[in-house]
């Protein structure tokens, strides 16, 4: 019974579960306990659970996160883990003073481990990256510890099936988009993505195009380039290239891979140079995968039927609760239809969707319930802090004045007042992000301070790739370049986009051209690109984070 753990902290917690410290009466120990509300639950749903609790309970291992315990009582079931209090294994590496290909070995090594019990004990992960990869606590040295068996299935000994459409696209392999029958090897293709991504900093296959990246994964089109790859030693490049082939059949298997020579004659054969250029290019991964939940306003669906554009738009705004990656996608393995989120680790699956979509007013088409229906209901983004969950769903509409109303998030809208109040918005974006320029132009930190929020987070190059909070960083720059004789001559803002999410906030999108003078007299031009996201508050609105890339704010100049 649940009576025998005293519930402490909430961790974290999401639509239908949270997450909570606990400690055994009896002992003391302390574990972490995951409470799902079973009455929210379909019966897809339990199906899911149960089998999610009987491959934990099968599992037994030094190297994945184990489970103790699973009670169900009262409308709650509780599973029962260890408590992992180490972090991501990618952060912790970003943080380690010295980091070698042999440290690389001996991840790798602890993550084959996991997964060859799992794959000995007729289980397939399906979802191995870095998310799933945590530290059994802050000690050096603790045991890499696989996590997260939400996707995993059970199968009979090297049976190949179609199990459905499953995983991150960027660790999904060539089987599984060509929905070939699969097995075991989806996983060491998975485990070759990571080995790539320990040994360099960035992953083998990439593309914003999704369309794209999974051509790019198909053909197995990845390489060793320069300089970065020419001190990687050949036995490490040749365990990747038998991690990632594109036939099944022939990729090496864990137990194969663990008798690897740059795996278990690591002190000869694997290399000892620290990887400075590694640490800096995981650290901008790590970035890059936080930079999704940190903020985004994205179209994540752009379609017409009946004359009707549904644009569906979700600001994510969390810094520190969930970190996402890449999107996790499951598709329904009997009908193929292809869905997907760009969600923060939440995992989708075609089942989930039936029968759980918004409602819909009776006159309103098939069809067009079709285009809406294919984004989620709110409740599958149970990991996302989102600005008051989800700001709007915003619906252009038809020449015949239709809508399609989304309840319970959006009440019916009306084109002509619609209109007039989102070209307003828009302009009142473009405005705000003027004059907060023109307050960098002009060195006027306190006007500056006044359009920013307190805790203002920005990614920008004078950063080295790292996420900074509040305005210490940038008075520097105020109170030392941008002094008179140093001030940018013109600012002019390119093509500005402006995304409304909501009544109160906003995502702009544009090129900031920077004319100045330079230390000879000649006239120079920076150029960067730029995306702010505000926030409005008692009726003003406030810069709540940034991203910029390309030229640095202002041309700095040094006194001789």
């Amino acid at each position: 019974a649940i009576d025998q753990y005293a519930l402490t902290l909430t961790k974290h917690g999401g639509a239908f579960s949270v997450v909570r410290r606990c400690v055994k009466i009896s002992s003391g120990q302390e574990y972490a306990a995951k409470i799902i509300n079973t009455k929210k639950l379909s019966a897809r749903d339990h199906q899911k659970l149960e089998r999610e609790a009987r491959i934990c309970r099968l599992l037994k291992h030094p190297n994945i996160v184990r489970l103790h315990d699973s009670i169900s009582e009262e409308g709650f079931h509780y599973l029962v883990f260890d408590l992992v209090t180490g972090g991501e294994l990618f952060e912790d590496i970003v943080a380690r003073e010295y980091y070698s290909e042999a440290d690389a070995s001996h991840c790798i090594q602890q993550i084959l481990e996991s997964v060859h019990h799992c794959h000995v004990n007729g289980i397939v992960h399906r979802d191995l990256k870095p998310e799933n990869l945590l530290l059994a606590s802050k000690m050096k040295g603790a045991a890499v510890k696989l996590a997260d068996f939400g996707l995993a299935i059970e199968v009979q000994g090297d049976q190949q099936a179609w199990f459905g459409f499953a995983g991150t696209p960027g660790y999904l392999s060539p089987e599984v988009l060509r929905k070939d029958p699969y097995g075991k090897p989806v996983d060491m293709w998975a485990c070759g993505v990571i080995l790539y991504i320990l040994l360099v900093g960035y992953p083998p296959f990439w593309d914003e195009d999704q369309h794209r990246l999974y051509q790019q994964i198909k053909a197995g089109a990845y390489d060793f380039p320069s300089p970065e790859w020419d001190t990687v030693t050949p036995e490490a490049k040749d365990l990747i290239n038998k991690m990632l082939t594109i036939n099944p059949s022939k990729r090496i298997t864990a137990a194969e891979a663990l008798k690897h020579p740059w795996i278990c004659q690591r002190s000869t054969v694997a290399s000892m140079m620290h990887r400075q250029e590694t640490v800096e290019c995981l650290k901008k991964f790590n970035a890059r995968r936080k930079l999704k939940v940190s903020f985004a306003a994205k179209s994540l669906l752009n379609k017409k039927a009946d004359g009707v554009k549904v644009e569906i738009m979700i600001f994510f705004h969390s810094l520190s609760l969930f970190q996402e990656p890449q999107t996790t996608v499951i598709h329904n393995p009997v009908d193929r239809n292809k869905e997907s989120t760009e969600s923060a680790n939440t995992t989708i699956e075609d089942e989930d969707l039936k029968g759980k979509a918004w409602r819909f007013p009776g006159h309103v088409s098939a069809r067009r319930r079709a285009i809406c229906c294919c984004f989620p209901s709110s409740i599958y983004l149970p990991s996302v802090l989102l600005l008051s969950h989800v700001y709007t769903l915003s619906c252009l509409f038809s020449p015949t004045n239709s809508y399609c109303p989304l309840q319970p998030f959006s009440p019916p809208l009306y084109p002509s007042f619609t209109c007039l109040c989102v070209s307003a918005r828009k302009q009142e974006i473009i405005k705000v992000t003027e004059q907060l320029i023109e307050s960098i132009n002009n060195g006027d930190f306190e006007a500056y301070a006044k359009i920013c929020d307190p805790g203002l987070t920005s990614f920008e190059p004078e950063a080295l790739g790292n996420l900074v909070e509040g305005h210490d960083f940038h008075r520097f720059y105020f109170e030392n370049a941008l002094s008179k004789g140093n001030k940018p001559v013109h600012t002019i803002l390119l093509n500005p986009h402006v995304h409304l999410i909501g009544e109160d906030a906003a995502c702009i999108a544009y090129i900031r051209l920077t004319q100045y003078m330079d230390g000879s007299g000649m006239p120079r031009t920076m150029q960067s690109e730029e995306t702010r996201v505000w926030h409005r508050r008692d009726g003003k609105w406030l810069n709540i984070h940034f991203h910029r890339s390309g030229a640095p704010s202002v041309p700095i100049k040094y006194d001789s």
